[in-house]
């Protein structure tokens, strides 16, 4: 998980948190204007947004689009706008992370395997409403859903602090990062156990206790994060070191930490497989 820890004290600050799509989401904002009702306005219609996005797509939700589909795929002809967006977006991460990652072959909250493309909805899904927010002039951002974060904040303003938890010890941190812009997401075993399953093969990825994955976009380092954790230790970090732009931390199974080249914490970068 990644927790958003630095604000900066000479500017106002509000935060809001809403519980939606099942998990708790928070907007965290530094500006002049942040009690301002028009601030406020803006933050209500992400979460609204949010919770448009959960009634539709939902696997978890019968009533939604999704649900009715029971694990069915969409059908272009017939399928929403938003549905046909995701479907398409799920179709090209699957091809960039070479299967890994497939929404077509995933377990069913109701029982057996179908399509479920709750592993990619959330990250695109707030990456789609801080739209909302994109334009609040003077104002830095912080998102956090469910300790995935995407981050904006101005050249001449301090860095939000992001921290990498342990996934073994709640509450300790691996590494700090300081960052002005781009996502960090993580996807891991610690809260949730050996939810995350190899679409190939059906069967639970057990061998990355957790992978945090840098990156400029929430969705894919989201999606990187959950397809990485389908590899083992040495072939993940081989494959997330080949993906231009993104820096990841991986903890094996049996607690060891390793890094890409790059990493931008205080960690140094391991070195490749041998």
């Amino acid at each position: 998980m990644s927790t958003p820890m630095g604000l900066m004290a000479e500017l106002d600050r509000r935060a809001w948190v809403v519980q939606v799509m099942g998990l708790p989401v928070s907007v965290h904002l530094r500006g002049r204007e942040v009690h301002d009702d028009a601030v406020a306005a803006r933050v209500e219609r992400f979460f609204a947004w949010l919770s448009t996005i959960d009634a539709t797509l939902s696997a978890y939700r019968p009533e939604s689009e999704i649900g009715r589909l029971a694990g069915r795929e969409p059908d272009p002809a017939t399928a929403s706008p938003l549905v046909r967006e995701v479907a398409e977006l799920c179709e090209l991460a699957r091809t960039r992370t070479g299967g890994r990652f497939d929404a077509r072959r995933l377990p069913l909250p109701t029982g057996g395997a179908g399509y479920d493309p709750s592993g990619l909805v959330k990250g695109w899904a707030v990456q789609r409403a801080a739209g909302w927010l994109a334009d609040l002039a003077g104002h830095d951002l912080c998102l956090n859903a469910g300790g995935d974060v995407l981050l904006r904040a101005g050249a001449d303003r301090p860095a939000w602090r992001v921290g990498i938890e342990d996934p073994d010890r709640p509450g300790h941190l691996l590494d700090v990062l300081d960052r002005r812009d781009g996502a960090v997401a993580t996807s891991g075993t610690a809260r949730r156990g050996a939810h995350i399953v190899d679409p190939r093969t059906g069967r639970p990825a057990t061998a990355l206790r957790s992978v945090t994955v840098v990156g400029p976009e929430l969705l894919w380092a989201d999606v990187y994060a959950t397809a990485a954790m389908t590899r083992d230790a040495d072939d993940a970090l081989t494959w997330l070191t080949g993906l231009a732009d993104h820096e990841a931390l991986l903890v094996t199974a049996d607690g060891r930490i390793r890094v890409t080249p790059h990493w931008p914490g205080s960690r140094p970068g391991s070195p490749p497989a041998r």
